[in-house]
């Protein structure tokens, strides 16, 4: 096993057009440092709360067994509510592949090592350790939304808040792939977006047209 040639494939994400996803590029140096072939990087500007990444679900999509997906952290792969998460985690491992993220032990290869009872225990805290990963990353997207909630109610108070700005350069690339004739799909694939940005967007621009042409 030890001369086994590691296979990876890293996922980068952001969460806004505004973040710097070239920050997290120092995740594939340092896998290729640790002695792993890079066999794909996945980069897409997307929540973690969202499930229908377009990126995501192509890497998992491309997984071979044996490969192990690299992230910076628990929260690039999921923010989803723990069932959820717990369902993305599994559809990883039923690809025969694995996470290696920094923060959470990794005892997949002593499980993989052991038998008997030893290998039951460990692979149940390697679940638990997870588990409670994926439960602290949800926390955190909760305890942010609740903050800027509760920052938008002082603003709204104080007749400070404008509003949440638009994303012009998502909107615009979106209404220029729609118009173009790419799918919902590609769209969002293209765009770094969910699907049900594209269709919003796109259905708004629609209504902003018929709204424009009524007034000729």
């Amino acid at each position: 096993m030890s001369g086994a040639i590691k296979l990876a494939r890293i996922y980068l994400r952001v969460s806004t057009e505004q973040q710097d996803i070239e920050r997290q590029e120092s995740v594939v140096r340092s896998a290729k440092d640790a002695g792993y072939y890079v066999t794909g990087t996945y980069r897409e500007k997307a929540s973690g709360a969202c499930p229908d990444r377009p990126e995501l679900l192509r890497m998992i999509a491309d997984l071979q067994p044996g490969e192990v997906v690299i992230a910076e952290k628990i929260d690039r792969i999921s923010r989803l509510p723990l069932p959820d998460a717990e369902k993305l985690i599994a559809s990883i491992r039923e690809k025969g592949a694995r996470l290696a993220v920094p923060g959470i032990v990794d005892l997949s290869e002593l499980a993989a090592d052991a038998k008997g009872v030893a290998k039951v225990v460990l692979e149940s805290v390697q679940d638990m350790l997870l588990k409670v990963a994926l439960q602290a990353a949800r926390d955190d997207y909760e305890d942010r939304r609740e903050r800027q909630r509760q920052g938008i109610d002082l603003a709204k108070r104080d007749g400070r808040y404008t509003g949440r700005k638009t994303d012009k350069a998502t909107h615009e690339r979106i209404i220029a792939l729609r118009t173009g004739g790419h799918s919902i799909a590609n769209t969002a694939r293209m765009a770094g977006c969910s699907e049900s940005q594209v269709k919003r967007v796109w259905a708004l621009a629609g209504t902003g047209k018929r709204a424009r042409a009524a007034l000729k």
